[in-house]
């Protein structure tokens, strides 16, 4: 038995659960196995999880028949106090007698400076089998779903109601009872395909038994399998399926027998904008679009059905069927939008409300406009420019009213760009309007045009600040109006564009467009600190993402963090200037005098009072380097910064040899401490150099 090995399985059988549910529930369960196991010391060679929108399965491959022998050592008393001339004392009876071992078994060991006695307590391993009745049960009850539900009279919460349970050591069952249902060795295949159920033997074995029964049990295959066939119904049809990693990862968790079946619609709705086409295959019917060579859609469409290759005609006319009537629908709502150009449609955002709180969309596009006329001036573009961005802020919203979006809203931008330029709209205006949706999730493409990220940047920052300033602010996983993205969006937005601005100001201006108009909570100090400390956490992942170290990140922050441009050149140059081989001893030396220079009562240096040498040359050297500075500043070149406060390493270690900073002498104490002030101001107006970490 020492040595042997088995397979184990569990497989939790549920109704159809949403798709979005199963990759977060598989990567959840294996966390939560490879924790519970190792903390059951039930020692395995491989995990993997499985899952189709019926199964959640976790196989564990050659486990230990039982735990590992647990080995305790319980700290009694001190040496010197359990025993006396060699002589077990009561104190040393009295804790082996507690502790259930014999005096004799007592051990000594060294903590510290002092012997102690232990109590060494040996346990021996329970049979896996009578773990894992234990450890099953918590991993169900342990997984989370977005929205659990609760079924018949049960309290319990989970994707989807439980249906079956497979429980498997090796050929034996691992029994327990869980919401009602007995664990066994009986599992489903395809719901349709498979009608009988399936008797497991074993694990070992398990993703084939379930490939005969109709079902990949495994995500990747399974996820392979569909692309493949997808590929070659588009290349045999003359045409392409462009990457769509989010529709492939949906279609993959909706089936669990994949088999792609392409598609036709009437050629004449190629007329329409191409994301109304892609929408209402993608969005409402997960269908694939296929495209040719240049990118441009053909009449034809790849869909995936949760079956075997029977009756394809029947369903390809169904979905041909279910797909004609959307584009009917879509070609009406174009036609009848165009019939109103677009500038005519903005009085109609009166009626619609932005946020309780906040006013209707058009008095946000109001406010945009006064927070991108602020932008334009800032960023000095040309006067052709901020009209362009004026017209732009007030039709940004107006496609919100129209016949399309309302019926397609993931169309909102999309459309106000072709119904702009169907309008007479220039046509920098037109994208403009679509790109100040940008970016519309992490990890999309920013605005490329001028105008673009200033209405971009505007549009989010209204609606960041004004949910701070009713009190809407995200907690843990709670973001109903996206802030996170949205603040995430403009800090990329504003890196991208390498130029100056404050955010402070930027957060009063959009404060500002607010007062007046709508009953505020809090006031505009309140609001910055707030929204302040928000961008913080933003700018500090996109440097994270960057590579650069979190304590330079902690250092240069701590330098301020109103010009995010800003922080990435000065975080940039700390980056360098950690290379160098003497930041080490520089390190050091600038710690000292930051720490020292705490104590400093006055700011103002007397160079009447420097009377050492080495101060009066620290003094002289720190003078230079300070008149440089400025420019050095002025320009964003940090890295020569950093280059000329090197230069007073030597210096300032002889200023430490040889000056004794904390003399009596009141007046001379309080300019040296001036002095090392004055020092320690300089270095962080670029980064808190007491922040960076020095390994050994």
């Amino acid at each position: 038995m020492v040595g042997e090995r088995k397979d184990c399985l569990l497989e939790i059988g549920v109704e159809e659960m949403p798709a979005r549910f199963l990759d977060p529930a598989l990567a959840e369960l294996k966390k939560l196995a490879a924790a519970a196991l190792g903390e059951r010391r039930l020692d395995y060679k491989n995990l993997h999880t499985y899952g189709s929108p019926r199964r959640i399965t976790l196989l564990v491959e050659g486990m230990a028949v039982s735990q590992a022998p647990l080995e305790k050592e319980i700290k009694g008393p001190a040496v010197k106090v359990a025993y006396k001339d060699g002589v077990p004392t009561r104190a040393a009876k009295g804790f082996a007698a507690g502790q259930g071992v014999k005096v004799t078994d007592l051990v000594q060991k060294s903590v510290g400076h002092v012997d102690y006695v232990f109590a060494v307590k040996r346990e021996a391993g329970r049979l896996a089998q009578e773990v894992l009745s234990s450890i099953f049960p918590d991993l169900i009850s342990g997984l989370h779903f977005p929205k659990p539900m609760r079924w018949g009279e049960q309290e319990f919460r989970f994707a989807r109601p439980i249906r079956w349970i497979v429980s498997l050591f090796g050929t034996d069952v691992v029994e327990f009872e869980f919401t009602g249902l007995q664990a066994g060795r009986t599992t489903y295949g395809h719901r349709f395909l498979s009608k009988k159920p399936v008797v497991l033997a074993q694990p070992a074995g398990y993703v084939e038994t379930m490939r005969k029964n109709y079902v990949l049990v495994d995500v990747n295959e399974r996820k392979k399998e569909i692309w493949r066939q997808v590929g070659e119904l588009a290349q045999a049809a003359g045409g392409a399926v462009e990457e769509d990693t989010d529709l492939l990862n949906e279609i993959t968790n909706l089936v669990e027998y994949p088999t792609a079946l392409i598609g036709e619609f009437n050629a004449d709705y190629l007329k329409l904008p191409k994301e109304v086409l892609v929408t209402s295959m993608r969005e409402h019917q997960r269908y694939f679009p296929v495209v040719d060579d240049k990118g441009q859609l053909l009449a034809k469409f790849i869909a995936v059905k949760n079956g075997a290759a029977d009756h394809l005609d029947i369903i390809r006319a169904g979905n041909e069927k279910v797909l004609r009537a959307r584009l009917a629908d879509a070609d009406f709502f174009y036609q009848e939008d165009l019939k109103t150009p677009l500038a005519e449609r903005v009085q109609e955002l009166k009626k619609v409300v932005f946020q309780e709180k906040l006013g209707t969309v058009y008095d946000k596009t109001v406010r945009v406009g006064e927070t991108a006329a602020y932008l334009a001036g800032v960023l000095g573009i040309r006067e052709e420019a901020k009209e362009v961005a004026l017209r732009t802020a007030a039709l940004t919203k107006a496609d919100l009213v129209t016949n399309m979006v309302n019926e397609f809203p993931e169309l909102q931008g999309y459309m106000g760009r072709e119904y702009a330029l169907r309008g007479g709209e220039q046509e920098a205006v037109a994208r403009a309007i679509y790109e100040h949706y940008l970016p519309r999730f992490a990890g999309d493409r920013l605005p490329q045009t001028m105008v673009g990220k200033i209405l971009s940047i505007a549009d989010k920052m209204d609606t960041i600040v004004g949910c701070f300033a009713i009190g809407i602010q995200p907690t843990g996983s709670q973001d109903p109006y996206a802030l996170r993205r949205q603040a995430l969006g403009v800090s990329n937005i504003i890196l991208e564009t390498k130029a100056s601005l404050s955010l402070e100001k930027l957060i009063e201006t959009s404060y500002c467009s607010y007062q007046g108009k709508v009953q505020l909570k809090l006031r505009l100090d309140q609001v910055k600190k707030e929204v302040a400390a928000f961008f913080k956490h933003r700018i500090r992942g996109i440097l994270d993402e960057k590579g650069f170290t979190y304590d330079t990140i902690d250092a240069v922050l701590s330098a301020g963090y109103d010009d995010f441009n800003d922080i990435l050149l000065r975080a940039k140059a700390l980056a360098e200037f950690r290379q160098e081989a003497d930041f080490a001893d520089l390190l050091t030396a600038f710690v000292r005098a930051n720490n020292l220079s705490k104590k400093a009562a006055i700011q103002q240096i007397n160079p009447d009072l420097l009377a050492d040498p080495a101060e009066k040359e620290l003094y002289r050297l720190l003078a230079a380097v300070q008149e440089k500075a400025g420019d050095y500043l002025k320009q964003q070149d940090y890295r020569s910064l950093f280059s000329a406060i090197a230069t007073l390493q030597g210096p300032l270690d002889e200023f430490f040899t040889s000056v004794l900073v904390m003399v009596d002498e009141e007046p001379l104490r309080n300019n040296r401490l001036a002095l090392l002030a004055s020092l320690a101001a300089l270095v962080k107006q670029v980064a808190d150099l007491t922040k960076v970490v020095v390994s050994d």
